[in-house]
């Protein structure tokens, strides 16, 4: 992440910080070269960035239902993410409801 130009490092670092401080059992390990945020040895999060924007990706978000509006599919069947294309788009009460909800459904099966 640090290797990132900015805007994005300072987004993807204030991220993690958020992720970390909400979900605190939560380990931080690399697979396909991105940031996975894992829970007990199963996915949680990941953080993914473009050239436009970062991606906070929740791997069970098909059972998310807070902030839907602001949730992005992308074709994506299982998962949803929180896409910013400037650290003031995050709306960090938005980002933690998502994060609480998100943990509290660490548990539920991949598929819906």
């Amino acid at each position: 992440m640090l290797e990132k130009p900015e805007p994005f490092r300072t987004m993807l670092l204030h991220l993690q910080a958020t992720v970390e401080a909400v979900t605190p059992n939560a380990e931080l390990l690399f697979k396909w070269k991105l940031p996975f945020f894992y829970i007990d040895n199963n996915p949680f999060c990941y953080l993914n960035s473009s050239k436009k924007y970062v991606d906070l990706v929740f791997w069970h978000g098909a059972h998310l239902t807070k902030h839907t509006q602001v949730l992005i599919s992308d074709g994506r069947k299982h998962m949803k993410s929180l896409r910013y294309e400037s650290l003031e788009e995050i709306n960090q009460k938005i980002l933690v409801d998502v994060l609480l909800e998100a943990y509290a459904l660490r548990d539920r099966k991949y598929y819906k």
